[in-house]
């Protein structure tokens, strides 16, 4: 096992991180900015080093200096977490060519998957469902362009290859827009992600976000942990998950499983990955994947048992899977609600300190948060506070202890969604299950 690992980020994930590799005897190392002294899991750290100020630029994004702190504190390891550099290549390859292990997938795998142009083509190759597109870049000759987007049928969607979180796409909903759209995506692209590269696909008008959680150990290993339901956005940002998805037969599971595991094999794939996908009539779409732990996560977890943050350490430290897809049983239903720092009508991030805080509790309740009494949180980092994760034989009662837990909580001296939260666990349509990506803004008056 790893002697010693960096925990590259900060927040909830960081502690999340620090717990598991306390329970596997690894020594742990906090890197953390200015602004992030009070944290949980640096207070909480064998050692802690500061890396800069406040910016995450300046911090969190800075390779050199997360790097030198695994130097000068003797580690052997470092684990970005999720955001910041968790799926940046460049920071993966300067980790192991510093000689270090980076806790998650090769950079070129990085790479790979996070063009979104080579990852569909990978996808194909290994025989995962994908929305009907271009193919491969579009480039500047209009006329082929529109003939492109006949050929796949309007409304159609325009993307920059190099996006993610929402950016850098544009839905065309007949020929006259096309040529603009392309054009006003490529400059939002190239300013963005320094990337001008952009494609087409067809626009699946009311899809569902279903996602699959796979681990692979780079030993010719792979499983799937069945799917999530991500459906609930707003502004292409997750705010409820649930695992496993509703109305997603164990056929269904098995189908989209396999083809995922299949496709981890073809690529070299190792560590913890998600294959994300739009659903719509019965089928899967491929949109994605994110080559690292996603936030919600614990959803799976207690789905099926598996610590999924300690089954990256292992595969980091070089061993093989514990568990063959055989082992992975997926009973009851779990949901997770994001808690964010922010007003729940404005949806403006709401910075501040925390004069009283009480985290729920009882049967089949998890809170994960590094916040705490007196606690100030920061206004230069993303909003979320925490993740309140509810677990149940069955998705009714998943959801009857989500409005309890949620009932419960305290959290004084700022503002928080969970007035947002308490809505839409009281929701006819998402208690019924199956709502597609556009139902919450449409909802809060957004579309």
């Amino acid at each position: 096992m790893l002697d010693k690992l960096v925990i590259a980020n900060r927040g909830e994930i960081a502690l999340r991180i620090l717990r598991a590799c306390k329970e596997l005897g690894i020594k742990t190392v906090a890197v953390h900015s200015t602004a992030d002294r009070d944290l949980k899991h640096v207070l909480l750290a064998d050692e802690a080093v500061c890396i800069g100020p406040a910016s995450g630029l300046e911090s969190y994004l800075n390779i050199p200096r997360i790097i030198a702190a695994a130097e000068i504190t003797g580690a052997v390891a470092i684990h970005p977490g999720y955001g910041f550099l968790s799926e940046n290549a460049d920071f993966a390859e300067q980790v192991e060519r510093s000689g270090f292990i980076f806790v998650g997938p090769k950079a070129e795998t990085i790479r790979l998957m996070g063009d979104k142009v080579s990852a569909i083509t990978a996808m194909k190759k290994a025989g995962v469902p994908c929305v009907p597109g271009s193919d491969g870049p579009l480039g500047n000759d209009d006329e082929k362009n529109r003939s492109i987007a006949k050929r796949i049928g309007y409304p159609v969607i325009i993307k920059a290859s190099g996006g993610g979180g929402g950016r850098g796409m544009r839905v065309v909903r007949g020929e006259k827009e096309l040529v603009q759209s392309i054009n006003m995506t490529r400059a939002e692209a190239k300013a963005a992600f320094n990337n001008d590269m952009v494609y087409m696909e067809k626009y699946l008008e009311n899809p569902r976000h279903i996602e699959v959680q796979v681990l692979a150990d780079g030993q010719g290993n792979a499983i799937h942990l069945g799917e999530r339901d991500c459906s609930m956005q707003r502004r292409h940002q997750k705010v409820v998950e649930e695992a496993p998805a509703p109305g997603i037969t164990a056929e269904m599971r098995r189908y989209i499983g396999e083809r995922c595991t299949r496709a981890c094999l073809e690529i070299g794939y190792r560590g913890a990955g998600t294959f994300e996908f739009l659903y719509e009539n019965g089928e899967f779409y491929f949109i994605e994947m994110n080559t690292r732990i996603q936030v919600e996560h614990p959803v799976t977890e207690m789905v099926t048992g598996v610590d999924l943050i300690k089954e990256q350490l292992r595969i980091a430290a070089g061993q093989p899977l514990s568990f063959t897809q055989d082992d992975i049983q997926l009973r009851g239903h779990a949901v997770e609600c994001r808690i964010n720092a922010e007003d729940p009508e404005r949806f403006l991030p709401c910075p501040g300190k925390i004069d009283r805080f009480h985290a729920p509790g009882g049967m089949g309740v998890r809170w994960e948060s590094h916040i705490y009494s007196g606690y100030t949180v920061p206004p230069h980092y993303d909003s979320m506070i925490g993740k309140l994760i509810c677990f149940g034989e069955n998705r009714d009662v998943a959801i009857s202890r989500m409005k309890n837990a949620l009932s419960e909580m305290i959290i004084d001296g700022i503002k928080t969604n969970i007035p947002l939260q308490i809505e839409i666990m009281k929701d006819e349509n998402f208690q019924h299950g199956g709502a597609n990506i556009h139902y919450l803004e449409k909802k809060l008056g957004l579309q």
